[in-house]
């Protein structure tokens, strides 16, 4: 390279330099500009099972305090079916500017261990926040001759195969928090699903079968009315709506621990400006003192946290999940959702 050329150079790139200086400005400022506004139009959160049910009443609670919050509408949108595929098929595949957004439940976590899923669980979703977890409650019918879990634990062993316990369907939470317990006791007892969570605690309170987790806010109602005995909770620290209850884990099957949990996802792609704002004004939401209260007085608790955290905790249920689902040969009887 001659002399005069360099020198044509220098001089050309002095001239452009404040140009280009001013457009990076622009583009920063104008990024910075798109952040700030967001957002400009209603947002929506899909859910991807029936009105009614825990995960859509979550997700109301949220819609109605993040409405507030952003003075943009939050419409609850549910398109329940295929356990839950078809309202995650809808937000994986819907444009990621963070105006559609998919509340989730820990089935979320168990599904991609059960069916052939149209998406991936991890790669097509962007974490938002974990909103909350509840833990389940181990019950019992009141006249089987057992006090504790491991009163119940020598009980399957001393008469293995004689004991059932249900769920509210098959390759459901509760149905899976039955197989670890089982995987992990190293008991002999068999699954029985019912069509959702009430009938299945009925099922146990009638006698038909002899144990249920059950969701805890009725698991707690009929043992305090002594329909039911209850003997432990699924999470790794006592309930504060049960603090006399013990842990499962603390009452004879070291390391259990399983939670039902909320959260929080939005298309891959979407911005982090977006993400970052609705994990904030979520944040805060999930501490305001009539949310805490709504979560505990409901055994639940509210969690928080960054995208991240949320992140890799759903990796990590799918991961256990999938490893126990292989491990006690547990498979959707339907097989593809695609």
């Amino acid at each position: 390279m001659n002399e005069r050329f360099k020198s044509t150079l220098l001089t050309l790139l002095l001239c452009l330099a404040p140009s280009i200086a001013v457009q990076a400005q622009q583009t920063g400022s104008a990024l910075k500009s798109s952040a700030d506004s967001y957002p400009i139009k209603p947002l929506r959160f899909v859910v991807g099972l029936a009105p009614g049910g825990a995960t859509d009443i979550v997700a109301r609670l949220i819609a109605q305090k993040l409405t507030e919050a952003l003075g943009q509408s939050v419409i609850v949108d549910n398109r329940s079916g295929a356990a839950g595929s078809i309202g995650a098929g809808i937000v994986a595949k819907a444009q990621p500017d963070g105006y559609t957004l998919l509340v989730v439940s820990s089935s979320f976590g168990i599904n991609p261990s059960l069916y052939d899923l149209p998406f991936d669980s991890i790669k097509d979703f962007a974490p938002v926040i974990q909103i909350g977890q509840a833990p389940f409650l181990l019950v019992v019918t009141p006249s089987l001759p057992v006090r504790t879990v491991k009163d119940l634990i020598a009980l399957a062993k001393a008469k293995p195969g004689t004991l059932n316990f249900s769920s509210g369907g098959h390759g459901g939470s509760g149905h899976m928090a039955g197989e670890l317990f089982k995987r992990m006791a190293d008991i002999g007892v068999d699954h029985v699903p019912y069509r959702g969570g009430s009938p299945a605690v009925t099922g146990v309170i009638s006698g038909q079968v002899q144990f249920t987790f059950s969701a805890i806010v009725a698991g707690l109602q009929h043992w305090r009315a002594g329909r039911l005995r209850a003997l432990g909770v699924t999470s790794a620290k006592r309930s504060n709506a049960a603090p006399d209850v013990p842990t499962i884990a603390e009452a004879g099957v070291s390391g259990y621990h399983v939670l039902t949990w909320y959260g929080v996802l939005a298309p891959a792609g979407t911005p982090n400006a977006a993400i970052t704002k609705l994990n904030e004004e979520m944040n805060k939401i999930v501490r305001m003192p009539e949310i805490v209260q709504r979560f505990v007085a409901d055994g639940a608790e509210p969690v928080g946290g960054a995208p991240a955290d949320f992140g890799r905790h759903l990796a990590d249920e799918i991961n256990r999940f999938r490893k126990l689902a292989k491990d006690v040969g547990v498979r959707s009887e339907k097989g593809s959702l695609r």
